[in-house]
């Protein structure tokens, strides 16, 4: 973990949910969107995922909440959140609510529930914490597009100190603007819209 600035110099850094992602799934490309936010190449896949998401709402009003273990509940779409406190800000892309607990969705055009969308979706299960007042909030759903599966995740102490943890990293990027190293796993460079910007991976 990058040392960790005061709290009277990382105050006035907020960061998008999107942000915590893509740490987690490389430090580099949050650097990138931080530092150089003009620089952020738009992708097919990108494009893609967000026309997914759209034909997706489209479903889910019809779909049965039996998809999430529920026989009842009231759903919000595209619901915006924002924290001071966090210094964390989104875009939910559905909230279930039931007379016992918040659940957040998070669509994703993928067929793996991975640590870097676990953590994006514990962000989430934060902001609703810290914003609005409420049954609480234990657990959210990962919706796997492609496979059209919903993922279980629970907000258990690790996690949210994982949480924690990589939003001190991020307010670290965003204050002393230092490049961080990139991912341990070469395959995710691949595929990646800022790889050209690595002049030490292959």
């Amino acid at each position: 973990m990058m040392e960790m600035p005061t709290r009277e110099e990382a105050e006035p850094l907020v960061f998008r949910v999107i942000d915590l992602k893509q740490y987690t799934y490389c430090p580099r490309v949050a650097y990138y969107h931080l530092v150089l936010p003009a620089v952020r190449p738009i992708t097919y896949k990108m494009q893609s995922g967000v026309e997914r998401h759209v034909a997706e709402e489209d479903r889910e009003r019809r779909r049965s909440l039996r998809t999430y273990g529920l026989g009842a509940g009231e759903r919000s779409f595209n619901v915006p959140l924002w924290s001071p406190e966090l210094g964390l800000s989104g875009e939910l892309d559905m909230l279930i609510t039931t007379a016992g607990e918040r659940i957040p969705v998070d669509y994703k055009d993928s067929d793996k529930a991975g640590a870097h969308f676990r953590l994006q979706l514990m962000a989430y299960g934060r902001l609703l914490e810290t914003v609005a007042e409420g049954p609480p909030v234990r657990r959210g759903f990962l919706y796997l597009l492609p496979l059209r599966k919903a993922v279980e995740v629970s907000f258990t102490p690790r996690l949210r100190q994982e949480l924690a943890g990589a939003l001190d990293d991020l307010r670290a990027i965003g204050l002393w603007q230092r490049m961080p190293l990139p991912t341990a796993k070469p395959a995710r460079c691949v595929d990646c819209e800022f790889r050209r910007f690595c002049n030490d991976v292959g």
